[in-house]
């Protein structure tokens, strides 16, 4: 089974989705089975790499709140992140652009390092605080799990990737996907959202079952389970 997830390092919902994910992995027989391909997706292609704004004043700002509601959904998001052993520092993160970090993913994947990197960058952005558009923090994450950090810079330099990401966002138009995370299993089903973890298993059983091979997206929600994403509008959570 191949399960490919759409997702940005600086969407909360992504890195809990992807946790969920695992859980749910941890229950599925046959999880030797599944390959994991990480998608690149940029909730905001056309973000600062140097916003003045704290993750709190960005939110406000774009979403039309104010700082205190802003402060209340970031921490309603950290409740639900601890409740699955992640912390996040929202008062401390550095919103910012993240297409050279999906970049750097690309490269990592293509050495056999994807996962590693994709969580590492998640990680730094939610609970270390990193910078995730600065070229040197990304070749220090990058040498952190065991990548060449020389040839890391040569390439963060450079545009190497780029169409990688690019082709990965027009695919994301194509499918029809407007928020993330968002989970294609054997180019078959879909699942948006972070969904309980028990909505991932039954998924994962009822997949398994069915007959591989390319057919029109099908959304599956097993328990009926509520949705949690984010789009370029902000995060949310559906009932549907």
């Amino acid at each position: 089974m191949k399960i490919e997830i759409w997702s940005d390092f600086v969407c909360p919902f992504c890195y809990i989705g992807k946790r969920r994910l695992e859980m749910a992995l941890e229950q599925f027989p046959e999880r030797d089975q599944v390959e994991i391909a990480y998608r690149s997706y940029e909730l905001d292609p056309n973000a600062s790499k140097n916003n003045k704004l704290n993750i709190h004043e960005a939110l406000a700002k774009k979403y039309g709140m104010s700082i205190e509601q802003a402060k209340e959904a970031n921490e309603n998001i950290g409740e639900q992140a601890a409740e699955i052993g992640l912390t996040y520092k929202f008062d401390s993160m550095i919103p910012t652009n993240t297409f050279d970090a999906h970049r750097l993913a690309k490269f990592a994947a293509e050495k056999s390092f994807g996962a590693a990197m994709t969580e590492r960058l998640l990680k730094a952005y939610f609970t270390d605080s990193k910078k995730i558009s600065d070229l040197n923090t990304l070749a220090d994450l990058a040498e952190e799990i065991g990548l060449n950090r020389e040839e890391t810079i040569e390439m963060l330099n450079g545009s190497k990737y780029s169409d990688a990401v690019r082709d990965d966002e027009d695919e994301a138009k194509q499918i029809g996907i407007t928020g993330v995370p968002f989970f294609v299993l054997n180019q078959k089903y879909a699942i948006s959202g972070a969904q309980p973890v028990e909505a991932f298993v039954n998924a994962l059983n009822m997949v398994w079952e069915e007959e591989q091979g390319k057919t029109p997206l099908k959304m599956i929600n097993p328990n009926k389970a509520k949705s949690e994403y984010c789009t370029d509008e902000g995060c949310f959570v559906s009932e549907d």
